[in-house]
């Protein structure tokens, strides 16, 4: 169904025929000026500390963080992590340039397909557009690179994150997306730990939606870091 025919089955649903002028005119205006929302000064540090928070954070929502100094060192963080938690050796990754120029020669027991995850796949590693100090939490937006499916349907989830890919506040993160990508893409994922729910009997479920397990790879590739 296209988008038109999905927009105009919600107006037939409102009762409603278009808006005035001056109301599509007013919405227009929101859309081009993105207005900021309030941001939290928990979040207003130097770099450094930023990452310090998010790694505070996400370890806080159930999830790991392994922190490497660069990308040559990603395959033996995820073997390390694989075998720590008696994971199979295999798994799908997302076919994105940053993960395919990793040296994953260097741990050849990996076993690695590229592209989808599919319902059979225990393990899925992806890319990380932005991370988001102040809750901990992964921007991923959908892209030919990046499948949506890696976030869902694995067991387990590891993410490949650069340090200088992490902002402080969610505004931040909306800013690079829309300078980086130039326009809204068709999904985008916030993922803060691992999927849990405590809707029935209020007993925490991790897995409930999506992945039991969140790691995270953080390369640290700013100057601060390199210095």
């Amino acid at each position: 169904m296209s988008k038109e025919l999905i927009l105009n089955a919600i107006q037939r649903g409102l009762k409603r025929g278009s808006l005035p002028g001056d109301q599509q005119a007013m919405l227009r205006g929101r859309l081009a000026v993105h207005p900021r929302h309030t941001i939290p000064a928990r979040s207003r540090l130097p770099h450094p500390q930023q990452v310090d928070l998010f790694v505070r954070n996400v370890e806080k929502e159930f999830g790991s963080v392994k922190r490497v100094a660069d990308l040559a060192a990603v395959p033996d963080a995820v073997a390390d992590y694989l075998s720590a938690q008696n994971l199979p050796s295999r798994f799908v990754m997302a076919p994105h340039p940053d993960l395919q120029a990793i040296p994953w020669f260097a741990r050849p027991l990996l076993e690695i397909r590229e592209g989808k995850a599919e319902a059979t796949d225990a393990v899925s590693v992806t890319h990380a557009f932005a991370a988001i100090a102040e809750t901990g939490t992964l921007m991923l937006p959908s892209a030919p690179v990046r499948p949506t499916t890696l976030n869902l349907l694995a067991d387990t989830a590891i993410v490949v994150l650069r340090a200088s890919a992490l902002v402080g506040a969610y505004e931040e993160a909306w800013d690079k997306l829309r300078a980086e990508m130039g326009r809204m893409p068709r999904n985008v994922m916030l993922v803060t730990g691992p999927s849990r729910s405590a809707d029935i009997e209020q007993t925490l479920e991790l897995g409930a939606h999506g992945p039991r397990n969140l790691h995270v790879v953080l390369v640290e590739d700013t100057a601060e870091h390199r210095g």
